[in-house]
C-alpha cells in the first residue's frame, strides 16, 4: 500500500524506517511497505540463483545479487528480488554496498494480491524504464509464468510471456537457458 506524503520522502527518510521485518521502498517519494515474502517466493529466487550461479561460473559476465538495495534517485530506492550487474559496470554503480545505478537485469517475483501485481507490472516497470534497466523479468507464481521486458526506445516493453516448458533466454546471457517450470519446484531439487 502506498502512503501519499507531502513533501516527498527521501532516502534519508527511508533510512529512518524501523527494522521490523517489513520491506520499505521509496518510489517517487512515496513510501511502499510490503511484508516479508513467503517461503515459495524465496524458493523461486533460490531456483533462479542456482541456475544463474551455474551459468556465471562458466561465463563470468558479472555478478548476481538478491535483496540488495537499489538507489535510483533521492526519491527512488527499491529492493529488487534479484539484480544482475555486468563486470564492466560493477565499479560504476556499486557504492557503499548498494546499487546506485541501473542494474542490467532485475527480476521481481510477484507476491499475491492486486497491489503487488500493479506495483511490479506498472510502478516498478516505469521506474526501471526511467532509470535505464536493460531487462526486467516478472515471475508470477500464481499463474506459473514469466513476463520478459526489454528496453526499446528507452522503455521496458514486454517482449514475451513464457510458461511451463518455455525457456528463459536473454541477449545479456549468451547460451543461458532456464525452463520456466523449473522455477516452481518446491522444495528445490537438492
Amino acid at each position: 500500500m502506498a502512503a501519499k506524503i507531502e513533501p516527498l520522502l527521501t532516502i534519508e527518510d527511508l533510512d529512518a524506517c524501523p527494522d521490523d521485518g517489513n520491506r520499505y521502498e521509496l518510489i517517487g517519494g512515496e513510501l511502499l511497505v510490503s511484508r516479508t515474502p513467503r517461503v515459495e517466493h524465496q524458493l523461486i529466487i533460490h531456483n533462479i540463483q542456482k541456475a544463474f550461479f551455474a551459468y556465471l561460473d562458466k561465463m563470468p559476465l558479472g555478478t548476481l545479487v538478491s535483496g540488495a538495495g537499489a538507489i535510483f534517485s533521492d526519491h527512488d530506492a527499491v529492493i529488487p528480488d534479484i539484480a544482475f550487474v555486468s563486470r564492466e559496470r560493477w565499479q560504476e554503480i556499486v557504492r557503499e554496498g548498494k546499487l546506485t545505478g541501473p542494474p542490467d537485469l532485475i527480476v521481481e517475483v510477484m507476491s499475491a494480491g492486486g497491489e503487488n501485481r500493479r506495483r511490479d507490472q506498472s510502478i516498478k516497470r516505469r521506474l526501471y524504464s526511467t532509470h535505464g534497466v536493460r531487462e526486467y523479468w516478472i515471475v508470477d507464481p500464481e499463474n506459473r509464468l514469466v513476463e520478459v521486458y526489454r528496453v526499446a526506445n528507452k522503455i521496458l516493453d514486454r517482449v514475451i510471456t513464457l510458461m511451463d516448458e518455455d525457456e528463459l533466454t536473454s541477449p545479456l546471457f549468451p547460451t543461458f537457458r532456464l525452463k520456466v517450470s523449473s522455477l516452481f519446484v518446491y522444495p528445490p531439487d537438492q
